[in-house]
């Protein structure tokens, strides 16, 4: 551990050229605390079932919780797919898995309501709902001549938006990726396979940040290099061990709790 940085894996630096950032967790802290709004609505629908009438809440938010923790990283349809052939196996019959998903949206707006109009307004600085040193890791970023790309598992309509309130769209300018409507027409493992194929890039020369195992598998399975950013989102300070394990397990080189120590990230990541 250096810095806050921790080093897991080794991996070839300095050559980057182009970087894929999470968004959710690893750049914007405005729909923080999200899982405490799927996975009671979740169970919630599990206990409607034939075999979930019989089970104690405990269990059903245990079943919810650890299917949602595996989908996180992916579009959130996918983690509503899951959801319906949950209720299927349990006796049940479930909605459109794209239903599950609005009234999951309509319930987080609720939830991140006054976040949105305070940044709209001016009532709420943006810097305290982004993971601390955003600004100075894509400045950082920029500096070495490493085109940002983000890449969001959240509805492109809402990061569009949220970037721009958060005041970090003007890095990635017309770079920025979210989930569709149509959603087998978008995924992260896309947007890095189209990075690579239209800039005729190598792996090593593609870097990654994110905090969910998705993104860090599918920048390592690219051969690029991977930082997992293990935030604790709720208190915007220190790692989150349960990210941190997972980090790891799905193949970061590095670990950071954020990017506060910027000069150290710098280091690890561009001194030969």
């Amino acid at each position: 551990m250096t810095g806050g940085i921790e080093f897991v894996r080794e991996g070839r630096t300095g050559n980057f050229r182009y970087a894929v950032l999470d968004f959710d967790g690893t750049i914007s802290l405005v729909r923080e605390g999200w899982q405490q709004i799927m996975i009671p609505y979740f169970a919630d629908e599990l206990a409607k079932t034939p075999v979930g009438r019989d089970m104690p809440w405990d269990a059903l938010e245990l079943k919810a919780r650890e299917f949602i923790t595996l989908l996180t990283g992916k579009q959130t349809i996918y983690q509503c797919i899951h959801l319906a052939e949950e209720i299927t196996a349990m006796g049940g019959k479930p909605e459109d898995p794209q239903a599950y998903k609005d009234e999951y949206h309509r319930r987080l707006l609720v939830h991140i309501d006054d976040r949105l109009k305070g940044l709209a307004s001016g009532t709420i600085d943006p810097e305290t709902l982004v993971v601390p040193g955003s600004y100075d890791l894509l400045e950082m970023l920029l500096r070495h001549n490493v085109t940002p790309y983000l890449a969001s598992g959240t509805d492109e309509v809402y990061v569009l938006e949220e970037a721009r309130l958060i005041r970090v769209d003007k890095y990635f300018g017309p770079h920025i990726y979210g989930a569709q409507r149509e959603y087998k027409t978008f995924s992260k493992k896309m947007v890095i396979e189209r990075i690579l194929r239209e800039n005729h890039l190598s792996g090593e020369e593609l870097l990654g940040f994110g905090d969910g195992y998705v993104e860090i598998e599918n920048i390592r399975d690219a051969g690029g290099f991977a930082v997992g950013v293990a935030s604790n989102e709720a208190e915007r300070q220190g790692i989150d061990e349960w990210k941190r394990e997972r980090l790891i397990r799905a193949g970061a080189n590095l670990i950071i709790p954020d990017y506060r120590d910027i000069a150290s990230l710098e280091a690890a990541l561009f001194d030969r």
